[in-house]
């Protein structure tokens, strides 16, 4: 049985797509927004998340720009772009389905 912070394989790129989608967020913020709103349950370590934010990038779903934190530290912020918006509504959408069926499938099982 996983712990209870292993992320189901596939779900970081829509976290980390919908964390950044209402504004562009560092990677430290992007884990710390996370972890916030799940109540403390998913915890995106270093080692996932900057492979992850990296090939976005490269996929043409996010992209960074060098910006200054609020601690005066620079940072670089992680954006969607049109087509991450895009990408997130299928994955949104995908992942709506299959936890729907899921849940069908605990509640009669």
């Amino acid at each position: 049985m996983g712990k209870p912070n292993d992320l189901v394989q596939g779900t970081l790129d829509l976290l980390i797509l919908r964390t950044i989608a209402l504004e562009p967020k560092h990677g430290w913020a992007i884990a710390k927004r996370i972890q916030q709103i799940s109540g403390e349950v998913l915890q995106v370590q270093q080692g996932s998340l900057y492979p992850a934010l990296h090939r976005l990038e490269q996929q043409g779903w996010i992209e960074a720009d060098w910006a200054d934190t609020e601690t005066g530290r620079s940072a670089k912020f992680y954006s969607l772009t049109k087509a991450g918006r895009e990408q997130f509504e299928k994955e949104k959408a995908s992942w709506e389905r299959l936890s729907g069926a899921i849940n069908l499938v605990l509640r009669k099982a």
